[in-house]
């Protein structure tokens, strides 16, 4: 079994997540850190765009000295969850640090990261698990995460490309989505679900709350891709 994976994300009313320009308060901020901590997750999720949100100072690179396997590894000072994870195919984020907001960091990588990567990644007690060879594979990142460090619960916070990836192999569970009472409208810009390939999918609402400053909390249960919103199962027909 894979761990459950609820999307949480926050989002102006077009549905853009890019909050650069938004007018944005300290209760909007504080309302969407506050919702995930009500979620209650065994690790929160995200790929290496967001992730570098939270690097610290400049590169610094760790020549190896060896050649690692390409083998599960728990830093010591991991401990148990929540975990910080991220997604990073070919080993380019530079975090120097080994927890962020107090969790234990956890990269998601391919085998064909160098050994220098992983040879940072020890220095920095960075955990990290192989999941592919040249492409992640999210079912696989799952199932060592739930098998191997306990993981039950996740976060999934974006970006958008992650999110969509997510969405086209079925692996979201649930979606908590904080709408912001801002109209963004500008063209091209990221927004929940960035992905080429990724049909429609029905939801069912779980619950609609009203927060402070005009803010909205939705939950939804992510239905499978051959039922109606009604319930139904979806039907083709000839035309």
């Amino acid at each position: 079994m894979r761990p459950k994976v609820t999307l949480h994300m926050m989002s102006s009313i077009d549905g853009r997540i890019n909050k650069v320009g938004w007018p944005l308060s300290a209760d909007c901020e504080g309302a969407h850190e506050a919702l995930h901590r009500d979620l209650r997750s065994d690790a929160w999720l995200v790929g290496r765009v967001t992730m570098a949100e939270f690097a610290l100072g400049e590169v610094r690179r760790m020549p190896a000295d060896r050649t690692y396997p390409r083998q599960t590894w728990k830093a010591a000072a991991a401990g148990m969850a929540p975990y910080a994870v991220y997604l990073d195919r070919s080993g380019c984020l530079h975090l120097n640090r080994e927890r962020v907001n107090g969790d234990a960091l956890i990269a998601v990588l391919t085998t064909y990261v160098s050994d220098d990567y992983i040879a940072e990644l020890r220095r920095d007690g960075i955990s990290y698990i192989f999941a592919g060879d040249a492409e992640i594979d999210l079912d696989r990142a799952l199932h060592i995460l739930r098998t191997e460090f306990g993981v039950e619960t996740i976060l999934l916070e974006g970006g958008g490309v992650i999110n969509g990836a997510f969405l086209e192999r079925d692996l979201i569970d649930e979606v908590s989505l904080l709408i912001l009472p801002i109209a963004d409208g500008k063209p091209g810009m990221p927004t929940t679900f960035d992905h080429n390939v990724v049909g429609a999918r029905p939801l069912d609402l779980i619950s609609v709350t009203t927060l402070e400053g005009g803010l909205l909390h939705l939950r939804y249960q992510v239905l499978p891709t051959n039922q109606n919103l009604d319930g139904g199962a979806v039907v083709a027909t000839a035309s």
